[in-house]
């Protein structure tokens, strides 16, 4: 089945086995009331880190029931994050979320050379799944929070990972656009020839199971008309499923200007760790967290 809204996704989780969920740090309002919405829909086993006295504060003004969490008291954020990586590398948790702690610290307990949950060789990379009510299906993004100018081994990386999330939605062959400040193949601007190259990969099936074409301007690769008018052939071009963005601050512009100007509904996870972690703004809402969630249990093993 084919998911074309980001509520599908707790459809289908809510019929899988729950997975373990632990929260580095769970000191919010919208993480608690996150974990408990997931937690009584039935896709979720929760472990809260953090202050135990915050936690059963919130719970109360919120009105949950505090006994649905296993809480491990811990006032530290920092001793939070190693926590909670420590208990996926032990086998007792399935998937890690950040709460009120920093993303570097969040981030820092990860990439742990000893304690971390990084393999070898692996590359961390942040996917975020946009439903735009001006477009006409969901939209995978990448990299908007983790790798900030992304080599051209990182944007393979990248590339394969929004596919293989684009195969978890139920799309076969997903349509990905590598992004560029043009369509045209200018030599001199390493996005160009960065996009090129994988894009010929794909056609070579160095790339695996999907449509990949760049470079790619961001309005041909989402718009038809944009693609018709400049008389651009391209078996992507305004009707992408992904964009790969070719650079951090590009992609976080695009993100943000999707949920803030467009009202873009969102699910986010880093991936390439040995488990999914929810990676969401400390400002993010709870029913954004609750999507993640939902994404990140859809991703574990």
């Amino acid at each position: 089945m084919r998911i074309i809204r980001l509520d599908q996704i707790i459809d289908i989780v809510k019929e899988k086995q729950p997975k373990r969920l632990v929260v580095a740090y769970a000191n919010d309002e919208h993480s608690i009331e996150a974990v408990a919405t997931a937690t009584k829909l039935g896709f979720v086993q929760p472990i809260l880190t953090g202050d135990a006295t915050v936690i059963r504060q919130t719970c109360e003004k919120l009105g949950i029931d505090e006994k649905i969490f296993q809480v491990i008291d811990e006032k530290d954020e920092m001793k939070c994050g190693y926590l909670a990586v420590e208990l996926i590398n032990k086998g007792e948790a399935d998937v890690l979320m950040k709460g009120l702690l920093s993303t570097d610290k969040y981030m820092r307990a990860i990439l742990d050379k000893e304690k971390g949950l990084l393999p070898p060789k692996a590359i961390l990379s942040h996917v975020t799944i946009l439903e735009i009510p001006s477009y006409h299906k969901l939209l995978t993004v990448s990299d908007v929070a983790i790798i900030p100018a992304p080599d051209l081994q990182q944007k393979i990386a990248i590339t394969n990972y929004v596919i293989d999330v684009a195969h978890t939605l139920g799309i076969d062959y997903p349509k990905v656009a590598l992004i560029a400040a043009t369509e045209q193949m200018s030599a001199g601007m390493q996005a160009c020839v960065d996009a090129a190259i994988i894009s010929k990969m794909a056609d070579r099936k160095q790339i695996k199971n999907a449509i990949v074409d760049g470079p790619l301007a961001l309005d041909v690769a989402i718009d038809k008309e944009s693609a018709q008018i400049k008389k651009l052939e391209s078996p992507v071009a305004g009707d992408a499923d992904c964009l790969v963005f070719p650079n951090l601050e590009s992609a976080n512009v695009f993100f943000k200007t999707c949920t803030k100007f467009l009202h873009a509904e969102l699910a986010a996870v880093v991936v390439g760790a040995k488990a999914p972690a929810v990676l969401t703004s400390r400002g993010d809402s709870s029913k954004t967290k609750t999507y993640s969630i939902a994404l990140a249990c859809l991703l574990a093993k």
